[in-house]
């Protein structure tokens, strides 16, 4: 903080939310009568302890030192601290009277300093700006406030967010806090009648303030109290799920959500490979990057800003209808504070076509995109631009189409045993693909049996390098085809496949991430 008063260097990275912080912010909450978020209160905790300290300043650094003010008098052995040159600290050495014809009787103190300095201050001064005016810093309250939730607000509404996550006396929806005990009483019948009208909407999430037209509260209530009553209500009733994005309250039916909503698609189910990450290859890493699966691990405090992303699609988020919430992906696409499902809109860049879809962000998959990937004829290895939108609750979708063509790529024909061949064969060709993982399913329900065949992983991941070694003359194959043809039969992540190729001795590296198999092994 800048100013004449200043706080310890680490005091906000270091700092402790006691209860008296808690209470002083119920009774804020109290006065306001308003729900408010971890940010809005961090502004008025900041404000208090700034406050606060000043205050514990001006009471001086111990029980016994005394705010030096011109008008009083002072004896030898008196501890002061002194407003005007920034509250620091010291004591009388020696006290004589002044001599200066404009002023009578007047004593000068010789004081020795914290810092072992001695300097000069004029006593028993009747008439003195200081005796009168407050010491004021050189910036306004606000905007200090300002100035130390934007350097260090992660770190207190982190702090604050443990210590009101542990008081019984405050409830949280939607990222906003409330004192319990000024909540409004929401019976079963008025519950019964959201019910109701969530169930003529058709699975169409509702806002609060419409679902308040069906029921009656109390009148006289304050609207915001109201509102924030009722959704405590229904954020404690199982029949009601609240999925709007991070700023919005919507309001649907968990029965009515769409089933790949509710449970994990087949085909995005990934059952735990163990392996170590340690074990890939610096390359390897960075193609995992790259390939924006939504099981690569993510660094929650990454705060690397995009505003589109191509995606490469897998023959898994194909059949689901879904996207990969990779790390990167995460940054374009709605979140919430706490809703572990938020409903949002998909709009074309093309047609401008509007998608209703649903972020799952606890599995890290979008899901609404069936139809479209059908009406676009996109095969594994198509691209699929991400842009995000100026419109908020809504997020760009774009296919890189062009005009059908017959081309030469790989197709997956699946034998009779359930084990799969590779070809390279001409098909028609609606949108642009990634060379390397682009595949030709001509029969997804043909894929199911050796879907569920479960065969061990290393046996499954020689088998399909067996078979796309067969379309290279070297026998080679790049760790990223490999990756989309296992995908093809199970859901499984960069990692593991990766660690595998890198430890096991059947593998051969070949150079630039390709492999074949040691057939000595």
């Amino acid at each position: 903080m800048t100013g004449e008063f200043n706080l310890p260097e680490n005091y906000w990275n270091n700092i402790q939310v006691n209860s008296k912080d808690v209470e002083n912010l119920h009774t804020y909450l109290f006065e306001r009568e308003t729900p408010l978020t971890t940010h809005d209160l961090a502004f008025e905790f900041i404000e208090a302890r700034v406050r606060a300290e000043q205050a514990s300043k001006e009471n001086g650094k111990s029980a016994e030192a005394k705010k030096f003010l011109p008008k009083e008098k002072y004896a030898v052995g008196d501890d002061l601290v002194f407003p005007a040159v920034g509250w620091k600290h010291g004591k009388v050495k020696t006290v004589r009277a002044g001599v200066n014809p404009s002023f009578q009787n007047f004593d000068v103190l010789v004081v020795e300093m914290d810092d072992q300095s001695e300097r000069l201050f004029a006593a028993g001064l009747e008439q003195h700006r200081l005796n009168d005016v407050p010491i004021a810093t050189s910036e306004s309250s606000e905007s200090n406030a300002n100035a130390i939730l934007k350097e260090h607000g992660y770190v207190i509404e982190k702090a604050l967010e443990s210590a009101l996550n542990n008081d019984d006396g405050l409830v949280k929806i939607a990222g906003r806090w409330f004192p319990r005990a000024l909540l409004v009483d929401v019976n079963q019948g008025q519950l019964n009648l959201v019910e109701a009208a969530l169930d003529m909407a058709s699975g169409e999430p509702l806002p609060t303030e419409a679902l308040m037209k069906d029921i009656e509260l109390p009148a006289g209530v304050n609207p915001k109290l109201a509102e924030f009553s009722l959704n405590y209500a229904l954020q404690n009733d199982s029949r009601f799920d609240e999925v709007g994005a991070a700023g919005q309250v919507l309001w649907c039916l968990h029965r009515l959500e769409p089933e790949f909503v509710r449970d994990v698609p087949p085909q995005l189910r990934y059952i735990e490979i163990p392996h170590d990450r340690e074990d890939m290859m610096v390359a390897m890493a960075t193609l995992e990057a790259q390939l924006d699966d939504e099981l690569t691990p993510h660094d929650e405090d990454n705060q690397e800003d995009i505003s589109s992303l191509t995606i490469t699609l897998i023959y898994p988020h194909l059949r689901a209808g879904t996207l990969p919430m990779s790390a990167r992906a995460r940054k374009l696409f709605p979140t919430a504070y706490e809703s572990p499902r938020v409903r949002f809109t998909l709009v074309d860049g093309k047609t401008k076509q509007k998608i209703p879809a649903w972020v799952v962000r606890e599995h890290g998959y979008v899901f609404g995109l069936r139809e479209w990937y059908k009406a676009h004829q996109l095969i594994p290895g198509s691209l699929v631009h991400i842009k995000r939108s100026n419109v908020p609750g809504e997020v760009i979708v774009e296919a890189k189409t062009q005009r059908s063509s017959k081309d030469w790529v790989r197709t997956v024909i699946v034998g009779t045993d359930g084990g799969l061949v590779f070809a390279m064969l001409k098909q028609a060709i609606t949108a642009e693909f990634n060379d390397r993982m682009v595949i030709h399913v001509p029969d997804f329900k043909a894929l199911d049996p050796a879907w569920e065949k479960k065969r061990p992983f290393d046996e499954l991941v020689v088998h399909v390098l067996r078979e796309l070694s067969k379309s290279n003359p070297q026998g080679h194959v790049h760790a990223q085809e490999l990756y989309a043809g296992v995908n093809l039969v199970r859901r499984v992540p960069p990692a593991p496949l990766f660690a595998l190729l890198a430890t096991n001795p059947i593998f051969k590296h070949v150079g630039d991430l390709h492999f074949r198999l040691n057939e000595d092994e």
